[in-house]
């Protein structure tokens, strides 16, 4: 057990709380103004060194910044999108603002306030990714063993809402392609493949299967800051993705021209297709004149809704959950069902229809069915059960012991 001691100071009487650290060294602790505050300080002490929660006060001191670099330069794993979204946080929103801070003296309410005022002024999907900054960087921090606890857990967020998707019919496809000119193949394979930009833009030649109509996903490149970066598809899982037989010529074509640069699509120069590039300067100005033209108007769309016109057009032509989750390299059929959910209300009604008539057809719905005049079968109507006489008794709540 530690020890209190009192000790003359120029400001007056203080308390000094001695006790040893779990390595068995002691060390000390001084400037509580009451005898009272130390014993509550050497009491907690004591209790965090059984539970094994004790932190050297020492290590708590560093600023949030120092954590925070630390953190952000073990990210060895993730995406270099993602990282240079970490960047971008850090940089703009939470160096700023914690940057000097000592972690010991960062508590639950100031992240929860600070979280509430980015809310007010950014979007609930950007104050989430920065908040998961700070959060991350001070569980950083814990597992380093500087902190006994991430004060920015349950943390409340602001609620995310699922922006309007919109999707193409198999016409509006083609409009779309003969929109674009020379990159009509390419809006169509987009539109039919469910590729991520990045993926198809990374594609090569030796990746295409021209007689089985598929293309390998090996790798992806992604715009960093200005600088291309090749790697791995969002979910680090390569994979196999048909594409239909309408598409056999442009493929052809592309493929030729392909390997001479060695990507399948690419700009005239061989180099890789921007995905702003090709949006600001060839995709923006066609959605906008088939949006003029069209009486009943074209809707407003990114290349991004093109894998989602994959998906859509997918799921009519009876592919199931499984299949588009391999086929859109979605980490898990769930994520499939949740980002495409407004896609299945058909689904539900189909399958309560084909529930309804295998009941019907079955041995066990006989017994409850008649045959009409023309030898359909109908629902028979059902007796109802006379109900049975309801004691009070039994459903007066019991008194309490």
């Amino acid at each position: 057990m530690g020890s209190v001691e009192s000790y003359e100071s120029k400001s007056g009487r203080r308390y000094r709380v001695r006790y040893r650290r779990p390595d068995n060294k002691q060390t000390d602790k001084r400037g509580f103004r009451t005898k009272r505050e130390a014993e509550n300080f050497l009491a907690s002490v004591e209790t965090s060194k059984l539970r094994g929660e004790w932190v050297d006060p020492s290590r708590s001191r560093v600023r949030f910044s120092e954590i925070a670099e630390a953190w952000y330069a073990s990210k060895i794993r993730v995406k270099p999108t993602t990282r240079s979204g970490y960047r971008n946080s850090l940089d703009k929103h939470v160096l700023p603002e914690w940057g000097d801070v000592r972690i010991v003296d960062i508590d639950h309410s100031h992240v929860q306030s600070w979280v509430a005022r980015l809310s007010t002024t950014l979007s609930a999907s950007s104050t989430r990714q920065i908040y998961l900054v700070v959060s991350g960087s001070l569980a950083y921090a814990v597992r380093d063993g500087r902190l006994a606890r991430n004060v920015a857990a349950d943390i409340e967020l602001p609620r995310l809402s699922k922006a309007e998707r919109h999707y193409l019919s198999h016409t509006q496809v083609h409009e779309l392609a003969d929109g674009v000119g020379e990159w009509g193949t390419l809006v169509r394979f987009l539109a039919y493949s469910g590729l991520r930009w990045g993926e198809a833009a990374a594609l090569r030649p030796a990746d295409v299967d021209l007689a089985n109509r598929v293309v390998h996903v090996r790798r992806a490149v992604a715009d960093v800051r200005g600088s291309l970066v090749f790697g791995t598809p969002k979910t680090h899982e390569q994979r196999i993705v048909p594409y239909p037989s309408l598409l056999d010529e442009g493929i052809a074509a592309h493929l030729a021209t392909g390997r001479r640069h060695d990507l399948l699509f690419s700009t005239g120069e061989g180099a890789v297709l921007r995905g702003g590039n090709f949006r600001r300067r060839v995709f923006a100005p066609a959605v906008a004149k088939l949006q003029l033209a069209s009486p009943d108007g074209f809707p407003h769309i990114t290349p991004h809704d093109l894998r989602h016109t994959a998906a859509s057009l997918a799921i009519s032509a009876g592919a199931n959950v499984k299949i588009l989750q391999r086929m859109l390299g979605h980490a898990s059929a769930a994520m499939t069902l949740d980002v495409y959910a407004d896609l299945f209300p058909e689904d539900l009604t189909s399958v309560s229809i084909a529930l309804d008539r295998a009941a019907r057809d079955s041995f066990v719905g006989k017994p409850w069915a008649k045959a009409d005049d023309d030898g359909s079968s109908t629902p028979s109507e059902v007796t109802p059960i006379a109900a049975e006489p309801v004691d009070p008794e039994r459903t007066r709540a019991p008194r309490s012991a």
